[in-house]
């Protein structure tokens, strides 16, 4: 039976052809995906590559594609937030995946590698300033997950005992939990990294515990969210993309890997006297481990 054409409303397309919100074309990105908050990331992931073919940069989506060492990667950044995240994986996805010019979805599936390099914040004492976590998991305290069907990954029994726990505000979402994608998530086994469970938050500020002039609804959320045990995990991070990433690359058939810069420990107080070193060793890490992978 002959598919019918995804309706313009749903399937947005600028004029040149290209995505909506990335300005992109199928033929320019790589099927292994780095992702960075911050436009100005892209180019200190890639001023390390030996040649650049294609840039771009709307809105806070900035994209360049390159080769490293011989193996072809794209690196794009979201902006901050699962919503973000939403608009790139879907876009990003619909690149590979739907016929842009028929507006259909293709027979073949084509899988796509996403590795997030991004900074974030510790709430266990014992993790070190300027040491970098592998997110093994993710606990999303947005909504995203929750707009879309077939969830049946998440890990409901985690996010129940967490909301008993907190005594989880029902005025907020409900807490979901996903896991990182195996093969990508065996990459960073080493001894470099950490491995951790990160919570992804809907802001910087309130979201975090962090209190300036506004009074917080749940003043010890953050003792609470390091004090969680189950099955003798703990939650050792916070941050603001990993819970959508792993969640929607799951939905979409995709592997989806979050390395984090710790430059903030919350309990301690501490903040990196060298957080630009660290977020540059980071990447070069990452590169070195990734250019060796056959996918």
């Amino acid at each position: 039976m002959k598919q019918k054409p995804l309706p313009p409303s749903e399937l947005i397309l600028n004029e040149d052809g290209s995505i909506y919100h990335l300005q992109l074309k199928p033929e320019n990105i790589a099927t292994t995906i780095i992702t960075v908050g911050d436009p100005d990331r892209v180019t200190d992931v890639t001023k390390h590559f030996d040649s650049i073919e294609f840039t771009v940069h709307k809105r806070e989506f900035k994209t360049q594609t390159g080769s490293y060492k011989g193996k072809r990667f794209t690196v794009v950044s979201t902006g901050i937030g699962t919503d973000n995240i939403d608009i790139v994986f879907n876009e990003l996805d619909a690149l590979v995946n739907i016929d842009l010019k028929t507006q259909t979805i293709k027979e073949k599936f084509t899988q796509l590698n996403f590795i997030r390099i991004g900074t974030s914040g510790a709430i266990q004492p014992d993790i070190p300033i300027d040491s970098y976590l592998v997110s093994e998991k993710a606990i999303g305290f947005d909504s995203l997950l929750h707009f879309y069907a077939n969830t049946a990954f998440l890990d409901t029994n985690f996010s129940e005992e967490l909301v008993k726990h907190t005594h989880w505000s029902p005025q907020k979402s409900v807490p979901y939990v996903v896991s990182g994608d195996a093969l990508l998530l065996n990459i960073f086994k080493s001894e470099e990294f950490l491995k951790g469970i990160t919570a992804t938050n809907v802001g910087f500020y309130g979201p975090q515990g962090r209190k300036l002039r506004l009074a917080l609804q749940d003043e010890g959320l953050n003792e609470k969210l390091e004090s969680f045990r189950y099955k003798n995990e703990m939650i050792t991070n916070l941050e603001m993309e990993t819970s959508g990433m792993y969640g929607m690359a799951k939905l979409l058939g995709h592997r989806a890997v979050s390395l984090n810069a710790i430059l903030a420990n919350r309990t301690t107080g501490e903040f990196s006297k060298k957080p630009k070193e660290s977020i540059h060793q980071l990447i070069l890490t990452t590169l070195d481990l990734l250019v060796h992978e056959e996918f």
